[in-house]
């Protein structure tokens, strides 16, 4: 099969201001204590906001000297399968400590992927994308790439390739009519296509495009959604029929192609037909778990897929979303919060702003810590906080946001990683 060469080139994503801490230095000076309130403006709290504010300093400055402040470029956040779970979202249910908020991987396959791409892979289980993707498949993917999005995405995906048979597994039954389920971070019209391996499929060796099947067997364009954005829960879902006559061990390959823009979405989940009803094994220490979102009621009449186009080395002209079924926000903004890294004692995290159909001039986006951690600073954007409550406005140079553009500021917050936040609202003006 031929393959067209891939630019590796860094993606260049205008709208995105980088935070102040950089690989390999700190920039001191970029920590602004004047914007945080921190309650009563006398003296004696002002001293103590100020020797809070410098112990959290050598926190950070300590942790960046030991390598754990793994910045990466801004998240490009947007989704990823649930049922069947990718690689990335049940390597996150595994490795994800509930109370500390610390990426722990149990599972040997995901420990190897971490090992290999590191914590922000699964801090940003969401993002296997290419944002010049524009719904390409075989001969836009390297072969044994296809599980990361090949190399030119915003993260390091790459130990999500490795060829190996202890991956965390769904059990289905063959023929069987399924509720997909999709995770929404960010909300966006498009089409999602669901392939499956071939007869005599081998999970020792890297996955190549001759390993599936040429045609898709199911795609949906704009489903329907439950939960919101920026949370583990929200997702689209759609009813399904599973290939018939499968047994044993295969990998349903799943590509979420955007209507209003190049951004393509990739994943890998490892399943087998031995009769199951859904069950997931392999997360945690071997034993069973279910990590998908609770049930959605199931649509009036579910969506019938189309006759599938057969991949191909040129895009296909994208759907138009629906106007009913539009999963951006009419008017207004909307934001999603996600951590980035943490530490003993602190956490990084960043929140994107979208704007809805029309365009923002002026947003403020406000959240509740969901215990006893407190932002400490904020960049990209004029932070208050008091006690559990962050507020973060613009600036003055990133008030303005397109209609359907985006833009992200990040913030350095003490105590233990929230992996989700409280009360999360976006407001304009």
């Amino acid at each position: 099969m031929t393959q067209t060469p891939i630019k590796q080139g860094p993606i260049q994503h205008g709208s995105i201001q980088r935070g102040p801490i950089k690989h390999g230095s700190i920039q001191h000076g970029s920590i602004q204590h004047g914007p945080i309130q921190h309650g009563s403006t006398k003296q004696g709290s002002m001293r103590q906001g100020w020797m809070r504010s410098l112990r959290l300093l050598a926190v950070v400055i300590v942790a960046a000297a030991a390598g754990v402040l793994a910045v990466q470029g801004p998240a490009q956040a947007h989704g990823a399968i649930q049922v069947p779970g990718s690689r990335t979202w049940f390597c996150y249910q595994d490795g994800r400590n509930p109370q500390t908020g610390a990426i722990e991987p149990k599972n040997a396959a995901c420990a190897a992927a971490v090992a290999q791409s590191g914590v922000t892979s699964l801090y940003n289980w969401f993002a296997v994308l290419r944002s010049d993707g524009a719904g390409r498949v075989s001969g836009f993917l390297p072969d044994g790439q296809l599980c990361s999005g090949g190399t030119g995405g915003p993260y390091n995906f790459t130990g999500f390739n490795l060829a190996r048979t202890d991956w965390p597994l769904t059990h289905l039954t063959a023929g069987a009519n399924v509720q997909f389920k999709y995770n929404n971070w960010a909300k966006h019209p498009g089409t999602f296509y669901l392939y499956i391996t071939k007869d005599g499929y081998d999970p020792t060796k890297p996955l190549a495009w001759s390993d599936l099947e040429p045609t898709p067997f199911d795609q949906v364009t704009n489903p329907p959604a439950n939960g919101g954005p920026g949370t583990d829960d929200g997702h689209y879902y759609w009813n399904g029929n599973l290939p018939a006559g499968k047994t044993g061990r295969h990998l349903i390959y799943s590509v979420w192609s955007r209507s209003d823009s190049q951004e393509t979405f990739y994943g890998c989940s490892d399943v087998v037909f031995d009769g199951g009803n859904g069950e997931v094994t392999g997360i945690g220490n071997g034993g069973t778990a279910s990590p998908s979102p609770s049930t959605p009621p199931s649509p009036s009449t579910p969506p019938s897929p189309s006759t599938p186009p057969s991949p191909s080395n040129s895009p296909s002209t994208p759907p138009s979303p629906s106007n009913s079924n539009s999963p951006n926000p009419t008017g207004g903004c909307t934001a999603m919060y996600s951590v980035v890294s943490a530490w003993s004692g602190g956490f990084q995290g960043e929140v994107m702003v979208h704007a809805g159909d029309t365009a923002v001039n002026g947003w403020t986006v406000s959240w509740t810590f969901p215990g006893s951690q407190t932002l400490a600073q904020a960049w990209s954007g004029r932070a208050t906080s008091s006690g559990s409550l962050a507020t973060v406005k613009n600036e003055t140079w990133n008030a303005a946001v397109p209609a359907g553009g985006h833009v992200t500021f990040g913030f350095l917050a003490s105590g233990t990683a929230a992996a989700q936040v409280q009360n999360l609202t976006c407001t304009t003006g």
